[in-house]
Order: C-alpha cells, then structure tokens, then sequence
C-alpha cells in the first residue's frame, strides 16, 4: 500500500483550536491523520485514528509514541503538531510521575515526544508546538522573567495567581523547546522545520477546564470585560475565536503559513498572523540548554 501524501500526528486535537484544525487538515485529500486523546468516545472526522494518550503520564506519552511508530510502520511523520494544553486554577495538582500538572502536561509531556517522535520525522517534515505571548513580559505582567525548571517541576508553594503563573512559564518552555530543536544539526540536516504558535487570546478553549464551573463562569465574564476595554491599547488582548485560531494552526501545520527566514514565532494578533520576536528569556541559548538538560533528566534520557 503506498504511504498517503502526508502523516500527521496531533495532540489537543479534541476540543477548541485544535478540534476546528483537526477538522481542516483532515479533509486535505491524500492526508492520514493520528491523534492522542484520553478516555474513549471522542468525536473525530471520519478517518481520524485515535490513539490513547494521557499527557499526565509519562508512562503514557512513551506508549502512545510506540503505538504511532507500530502504526505508520516504515513510513515517515510529515507534520508533527504538539497542540495539547491545560491550565490549574492552582500549582498544587501533580502528575502521575510528581510533576506540577501544567508544567508537566504542558511542557514535559511535549518534550518528551518531541524527544521520541522528531527522529521519525521525514525530511523536509514540519514540527508544530503551540505556545502563548503569555511567556512574554512585554505581553502580560505574569509573565515569566527567569527560568528554573527544577522550581517548575517541584514549586514550593502555590496561592492565588499560581496556576496562570504555572501555565505561563511552561509556555515558555514550549517556546524554548522548539527552538532547541529547530536550531539541532541533525533537524536542520534533513531539512525539518520548526515553528512556534501562538494562538493569541482565544475564546471557546479548553484551558481552565479543571476549575469549578461557577468560578469558569466568572472568570470568563470578568475577563471578557477587562480583554475588551485592554484590547482597545493593546492589540494583543482583542480575543479571537477558537475557530480562526485553529483555521490558523491547520495554515501553519499544512505549511500555507510559514515564518520569515530565520524565525520560528507565529504570533497571532486580531486572529492574523505576525512574526515578531518572542521574549529576551525565551531567545536565550543558555535557557534553552538549561531547559533541555533538565528536562531529559526528568524524563529519564539521555542528554
């Protein structure tokens, strides 16, 4: 049987962005598309192949990337799209291996398959990880302005504001993930491009989906407010649709959008995409190094 024009192999490809980008790179003829979900019964496009994936686990994570290498066989991934992400309300939730819950689902479940899947990658293949402007300071005050992945990993106390502040940082580990990648010799060998998106506010997501209803309620009422007196200073803040996001993301994954020569941050402003630099930290070659040796240490690899 000869391989389909493209593989793609998805996370957060259920709910929100991920599920309306799920839907158009899925109906791109020739397309053969593998996604991680947990629990069973989910509602995918016809053809979709589901493969269990608890990004809390990273038991789970190294399961679910042997059973996408069984399932391709010999053939190649051509668009690898890490999409997946969650936010507490606090840091006190851990993972099932001792990891604060958003960093762990967020940025170590990612870098883990980034670690066991980008080798699979075909030449010329595309690797996809979705971030936040919410990593930069110049974006929002929660934004992170150092980096210690040990302190992310085991935080030492949580409070009000933890959780944004938790899923801020691991946005830019996510940042600073794709860019070690994309700047690794044996990447750019084969000729593998690297982006990383950033959906801008978006409504109709996922995210916060742990905390009470009545507290989502509010949280989104009070926030639509405050985003649309901010988003008249700063455009940032002007919410797009989960729609248009995804719509974006599937552009993106499907190589339609690609960033200048050089870069790999697509920002999302007005649900359009722009090309700006991400933060100081996040360009920082010593954050990136630090990250990725820590990282592997959690995850139990090699360096």
């Amino acid at each position: 049987m000869a391989q389909p024009q493209r593989i793609v192999v998805m996370t957060g490809a259920t709910a929100g962005l991920g599920a309306h980008a799920l839907g158009r790179i899925a109906a791109v003829p020739g397309t053969r598309v593998l996604i991680g979900a947990r629990g069973a019964g989910r509602e995918v496009p016809a053809g979709v192949e589901v493969l269990p994936l608890d990004l809390a686990s990273l038991a789970s994570v190294r399961a679910f990337a042997d059973q996408v290498c069984a399932e391709i066989g010999e053939n190649l991934i051509d668009v690898l799209v890490l999409n997946a992400g969650a936010q507490s309300p606090a840091s006190e939730a851990r993972s099932a291996d001792g990891f604060e819950l958003t960093f762990a689902v967020n940025h170590l479940a990612h870098y883990l398959l980034v670690r066991l899947l980008v080798p699979h990658l075909a030449e010329g293949g595309r690797l996809v990880i979705t971030t936040s402007d919410t990593h930069d300071p110049a974006v929002t005050p929660i934004a992170p302005k150092t980096l210690d992945p040990l302190a992310l990993a085991h935080p030492a106390k949580g409070g009000l504001g933890s959780g944004m502040r938790a899923y801020a940082a691991s946005k830019l580990c996510n940042l600073l993930t794709a860019q070690a990648v994309a700047a690794s010799a044996d990447v750019q060998d084969r000729g593998v491009s690297v982006v990383a998106f950033n959906p801008g506010l978006t409504g109709g997501t996922s995210l916060g989906r742990d905390s009470s209803p009545v507290a989502r309620i509010v949280v989104r009422a009070l926030m639509g407010a405050i985003f649309r007196v901010v988003g008249l200073f700063k455009p940032e803040y002007v919410m797009s649709t989960a729609e248009r996001s995804g719509e974006q993301l599937a552009q993106v994954a499907l190589g339609v959008v690609t960033p200048p020569p050089g870069r790999i941050y697509v920002s999302l402003v007005k649900g359009e995409p722009t090309f700006p630099d991400p933060s100081e930290l996040a360009r920082s070659r010593d954050a990136q190094q630090q990250l990725w040796r820590d990282s592997a240490d959690m995850v139990g690899l090699a360096q």
